[in-house]
């Protein structure tokens, strides 16, 4: 592994990823069944609307099963179409898009969140879709900000990309039974997170205060942590051309966050992504996890309902919360497809009233349609219920990271979570750390703004 996280342009990272990526060509074809025609650039044809399509989950695994009750659904109601599910891991899935970009072989329908919609939109891999869902029976019928958030995550003149199939937010998770059982208040500030992660530490009888993730996906919840606790409430300086990622409160929140690892959370941690700590949490003596609402069903069917709690993150100074924004989960329509009309009845059946709910319900997460979002079980699902109202009664500063940014995903994770652990193990500062994150963010910007102007 490569000692150095900076890059020197943007497009040094692009040729670099598509050297590294170009190996698993061949299996990334051949798991999708295609024959390796479809790329970037590619206009596709809008075919017959009858035939196959082929789907990639940008989460395999975790939502293989809602995934294929929904095709099973779609199917039966659709006959002339077969919709072929391959499931990838959350880990792994932009690798293989952006290997499919460089060389061909693209589905026609993908899971496209915010995170990495520019990457992809900058390359020309998407087909724009204000037209189709102009003409759809979902227009008017999809959260207006969640369709906003996904527009200005494309990042080219307010065009739509990708559609919204669901939201989603950071919760602390906590066991209420160990919590009571110790006499601590609820971690609703950070003051009591911190003296909770403390307390309920005994590593000889392998029992810890919190999971940290260390692994994949560790920058966005340092981040948020980071905000959380320095109160900050924009990404950018008033410029809009300097991060604020690196600002001494940020730096010294960090420092405070990284300092719980190996103290009063699992060695493991390390390198754990989402599903090793949720296992790991779910499984054992931990007394709080920060994730987001898509877990909340596998803590239901861990520990029951009465066992933990998932609220809001803490709040900071002056009894403010701020947290950074979660990207909206969509579906996205691949420029290349050859049957574009037959995968666009897949992403209009797949965000309906009935399989929006149902797939929602499943993972425990905030509904895209908005008739799905009046359902019942959102009110019973109370991280979810929480969630909704922390955003709507004016509690919660939201920090919205930049998810226009072609790269970010590239700097947000390739360049920057091996670098992440070092500061875990102590090799690495935090103040380095950020300075280097905040030099490639700023960048970033600086020539996203030059191509706008």
């Amino acid at each position: 592994m490569k000692t150095s996280i900076h890059r020197s342009s943007r497009g040094g990272r692009r040729s670099a990823a598509a050297v590294a990526l170009s190996a698993v060509l061949a299996l990334t074809a051949t798991a999708c069944g295609d024959d390796g025609s479809g790329s970037a650039g590619d206009k596709g044809a809008d075919g017959s609307g009858k035939g196959k399509v082929v789907f990639w989950d940008n989460n395999g695994g975790v939502r293989t099963d809602i995934w294929k009750e929904i095709i099973a659904d779609f199917e039966k109601a659709n006959p002339d179409i077969e919709v072929e599910y391959v499931g990838i891991a959350a880990t792994e899935y932009q690798s293989k898009v952006d290997t499919a970009l460089q060389g061909g072989g693209l589905p026609d329908v993908g899971g496209v969140g915010a995170a990495m919609l520019a990457g992809f939109a900058a390359q020309n891999a998407l087909e724009p879709l204000d037209d189709r869902l102009g003409k759809s029976s979902l227009n008017g019928k999809l959260n207006e900000d969640m369709v906003k958030s996904l527009k200005a995550a494309g990042g080219r003149d307010d065009t739509l990309y990708s559609i919204p199939t669901s939201a989603n937010n950071g919760v602390l998770y906590y066991r209420t039974d160990l919590f009571e059982q110790a006499g601590l208040d609820e971690p609703t500030t950070w003051d009591n997170f911190y003296e909770a992660a403390d307390k309920l530490t005994d590593k000889g009888k392998n029992e810890f205060g919190y999971t940290i993730r260390g692994g994949a996906g560790s920058i966005a919840q340092a981040l948020d942590a980071m905000y959380g606790q320095s109160g900050i409430t924009s990404f950018w300086d008033s410029g809009n051309e300097k991060t604020t990622v690196n600002d001494p409160k940020n730096v010294a929140a960090l420092e405070k966050y990284v300092g719980l690892f190996k103290k009063v959370t699992p060695a493991a941690d390390l390198n754990n992504d989402f599903t090793k700590m949720v296992a790991q949490w779910d499984s054992g003596t931990i007394g709080m996890l920060n994730h987001n609402l898509g877990s909340y069903q596998d803590h239901v069917k861990a520990l029951g309902v009465d066992k933990f709690r998932g609220i809001p993150q803490p709040v900071g100074p002056g009894g403010k919360r701020v947290q950074v924004s979660n990207p909206v989960d969509g579906l996205g329509l691949f420029k290349s497809s050859k049957n574009k009309d037959a995968a666009w009845k897949f992403i209009d059946f797949a965000t309906s009233k009935a399989e929006n709910s149902k797939f929602n319900e499943a993972a425990g997460q905030v509904p895209s349609n908005n008739d799905a979002a009046k359902d019942a079980w959102v009110s019973k699902a109370e991280p979810t219920k929480l969630a909704a109202e922390a955003l709507s009664d004016g509690s919660t500063t939201i920090v919205q990271l930049p998810y226009y940014l072609p790269d970010w995903n590239t700097i947000s994770k390739t360049d920057n979570e091996p670098a992440f652990q070092k500061v875990m193990n102590g090799s690495m500062s935090a103040k380095d750390f950020l300075d280097t994150l905040a030099d490639q963010l700023n960048e970033a910007q600086t020539e996203w703004n030059e191509q706008k102007g």
